[in-house]
Parts: C-alpha cells; structure tokens; sequence
C-alpha cells in the first residue's frame, strides 16, 4: 500500500456514504429512523449505540439488541471478504466502518478480532485491520487440508447412510446450482458450506463438522490480484463445483460406491 494512505471505510464509500458491505439475513436494520432508535434505546439497556459524522444526519439506529451485534457484524465482514469488497491488503478502521454500520466501534472490532483468530486480517497498530493477501498456495494446501478430512467420512456415510437420508439434501444440492448460475459469491459460498455441513453432520461428530466447516470458510476468501477474465473463470467454476454436489448426491442415493469415489477426489482436487 502506498505510504501515505490511511485506514479506510468500506470499498467506494466516502465518510457520508452508507455501508456497502451485503445485507445478511437478520442483520442490522437499517431502515429505521433514528428517533425509533432512541426510544428503544431509553426503553431497553445495553441496546447499540449509532455513531455519525458531525454536520451529517445521525445515521440509522440498529433494530436490533445489543447481544447479536457483534455476530451480524461479523457475518456482514465475511460476506464482505467473499465478495471481494473487503480487499486484500486494504486497512480498514474500526470506527469507521463502525459508522457505516450506525453502531459503536466496540462490535466491529470484536469482529475484526474473531476475523484475526481465523486468519482473515491482521492487525495495524494504531490504523485498524489489514486483509491478508493470499495466493494459490495458499489455497491449494487449504483443500489438502478439507480432503484429508472430509474424504474419508464422505466414502464412510456412503457405505452406511440410507438412501432416504441422502435424498433428504436434495434441496441443498439444487440450492448450490442455482446460486452459482445467480453469479453471487457470497450466496453461492453459503449454500456450498450448508451442503458440507448437512452432509458431515451425518456423521454425527459436531467437532468434525467445526473444524470442516472453518477449514471450508478460509478456502472461499478470494486469491490476490485477476481481473474480469479471472472473475469469470471463478464463476464458471462456481457452477462446475455446484454440479458436482447434485452428481455427488444421485451417486450416493443410488449407492454406487465407485462414482461417489471418483466425485469425491474430483471435487476436492478443484476445491475453491
């Protein structure tokens, strides 16, 4: 980064501009007015606090208690990572961000913080949180890593899993597909993680499914540098790896151990 650039705020936005990290489900509620936000506040304790710019409107009051602020942060920054919106090697301030948000800068860090445990950002002394840059290395040795694991438990369901409870995640699988051909990253990257989840959760070891589960987070974050040439060859992987779990799912419905073989290799070989 050149020398003379500060922390910044989201991608694009200037200091009056709204946050444009992706709305989550649940997530902070923006479309209500300050006064409502007050009065929650005064009726309930502990309720978020908005912050603004001086000589700018206050901005939107979260509609929500105080307790889940921190996790809706959270969520919105991982989605913001997938997306690309955060930017690898960026620095992002706290406060700032936490004005975007309408809320205190105490739950974007402790976001940030959570982010640094799973090795998203690193901290800046004294500017804020830097997305870390990664490569194909990187990425390679995290699916490694995801197939080490998972390999082995999916080959074991497939021999000891009914065909009735497979054909339950049917739903999932199609979801996968039509959030790939949707083109958006952050929904394609949570129907992926859910469809893993349902199928280790078969498997019935919940630290397993954790473990997998992050593992599978940290492969999703974007690779460094590409331009729209990359970002069109990443869709068409999207919709490629998408195909596979509905390949992956007849496989294991019809119990053809072979094909659930062969898919398996092939699907975490061009994990992304």
């Amino acid at each position: 980064m050149p020398g003379g650039r500060g922390a910044r705020g989201l991608p694009g936005g200037g200091r009056g501009s709204r946050a444009r990290v992706p709305a989550q489900p649940g997530a902070v509620d923006a479309g209500r007015d300050a006064d409502a936000g007050r009065e929650r506040g005064a009726r309930a304790a502990g309720a978020a606090r908005g912050e603004h710019t001086h000589g700018e409107p206050a901005p939107p009051r979260p509609a929500v208690q105080r307790s889940s602020v921190r996790g809706q942060i959270l969520d919105a920054l991982r989605t913001a990572l997938v997306t690309g919106e955060l930017r690898p090697g960026e620095v992002y301030s706290a406060p700032v961000l936490a004005e975007r948000f309408g809320v205190s800068a105490t739950p974007v860090r402790e976001a940030m913080q959570q982010l640094t445990l799973e090795g998203a950002v690193e901290v800046v002394p004294n500017r804020g949180f830097r997305v870390v840059e990664r490569g194909a290395r990187e990425l390679a040795e995290l699916a490694e890593v995801r197939a080490l694991i998972e390999v082995p438990v999916m080959l074991r369901l497939a021999r000891t899993v009914p065909a009735e409870r497979w054909a339950e995640l049917r739903p999932l699988a199609e979801a996968t597909v039509r959030a790939a051909s949707s083109g958006c990253r952050a929904t394609y990257a949570e129907c992926d993680r859910a469809f893993h989840r349902a199928v280790l959760s078969l498997s019935g070891n919940a630290q397993l499914v954790r473990i997998a589960e992050d593992l599978h987070r940290r492969a999703q974050w974007p690779l460094v540098g590409g331009g729209p040439g990359a970002a069109r060859a990443r869709a068409a992987e999207l919709v490629a790896d998408a195909h596979e779990h509905t390949a992956l799912l007849d496989a294991l419905i019809a119990g053809d151990l072979d094909v659930v073989r062969a898919l398996v290799g092939e699907h975490f070989a061009g994990a992304c």
